[in-house]
């Protein structure tokens, strides 16, 4: 009999010894796939809102989160959500492929996808950073400006030029602002560093979902950028990442989930939420060889570092 691959959430992992802050997580989306039944079946057959999802993940230590909006509908979503919710921050951009649709561009990426515009994408990309700056700035407890940043895999020649521009605004508005900056790097990381230097980046850089190995893991070492660990970091074939989480000063590292995608392995294809965080932290701590509760209680302490109190 053909063994019928799981779908429903994960089981709840047991808890950490000192509480994490989930770096990036996309609340929003999490809420959406519940209410549209793709997590449906599984032992944990129940996780329909925000608030839920928030006690969840405080039974098994991950107290706090950063609700990151990355297109126009999510940035007024997060704005909402953090002031509702005491435990998340906010971060809010406009996504590179969102940037490539508000410019009207319409070709085909490496990824084979056809572009898909929605409704928003009617604003242009000025008008679209423009909306993300009126709600940094009036919103105190959004504290980032990301996700931001260069993702060759879904774009061509013309949407790239239109991400680097998009990312350019974005580093310029976080400094303007002093804001930490999240960065996404897909197949990119040469071009986004360039970036980075040739613009100065923000004095509270982070790499969300971290997906190079030692060699730009050398190159954030050497410039005091953070670098954020999602579950990739736990997929077998990952040995370069890895690699890169062993090289970083403890200083530089932070958690995250990323939710609702790239769930920590054995998980890996099942919905992802803030409370199997503790995943991803136990494979750092094994990574590293380091003592649990040190490594947590460090990665507490940096996430204040980067975002300030909750």
């Amino acid at each position: 009999m053909a063994r019928t691959r799981e779908r429903g959430w994960p089981a709840r992992p047991e808890p950490l010894p000192v509480p994490v802050v989930d770096n990036h997580t996309h609340l929003e989306s999490v809420v959406e796939w519940v209410a549209d039944g793709w997590a449906a079946g599984g032992d944990e057959r129940e996780l329909p809102g925000v608030a839920e999802h928030v006690a969840r993940a405080a039974s098994v230590g991950v107290t706090r989160m950063v609700q990151v909006g990355c297109d126009l509908d999510a940035v007024a979503w997060t704005d909402a959500a953090v002031r509702a919710h005491p435990q998340l921050l906010g971060a809010v951009a406009i996504h590179p492929n969102e940037a490539v649709l508000h410019a009207g561009v319409r070709e085909v990426a490496p990824d084979g996808l056809e572009p898909d515009p929605q409704p928003r994408h009617a604003m242009s990309l000025d008008d679209a950073i423009d909306a993300v700056m009126l709600v940094a700035r009036a919103n105190p407890r959004v504290r980032a400006i990301g996700e931001t940043g260069l993702d060759h895999f879904r774009a061509g020649p013309r949407g790239r030029a239109v991400q680097r521009d998009a990312f350019r605004a974005h580093v310029a508005l976080a400094k303007e602002l002093d804001l930490a900056l999240q960065i996404h790097d897909r197949d990119a990381h040469d071009e986004v560093v360039e970036v980075l230097l040739a613009d100065g980046a923000p004095e509270r850089t982070v790499f969300h979902c971290f997906s190079g190995g030692p060699a730009l893991a050398e190159v954030a070492a050497e410039q005091g950028w953070f670098c954020s660990f999602a579950g990739p970091v736990s997929f077998p074939a990952n040995e370069d990442l890895r690699a890169a989480a062993r090289l970083l000063p403890a200083e530089l590292l932070l958690v995250e989930t990323d939710a609702p995608y790239l769930t920590v392995h054995p998980f890996r294809g099942r919905p992802n939420a803030p409370y199997l965080l503790p995943g991803t932290v136990r494979t750092l701590a094994e990574v590293r060889d380091v003592p649990l509760a040190d490594l947590c209680a460090t990665l507490s302490t940096t996430s204040e570092r980067v975002y300030g109190p909750w």
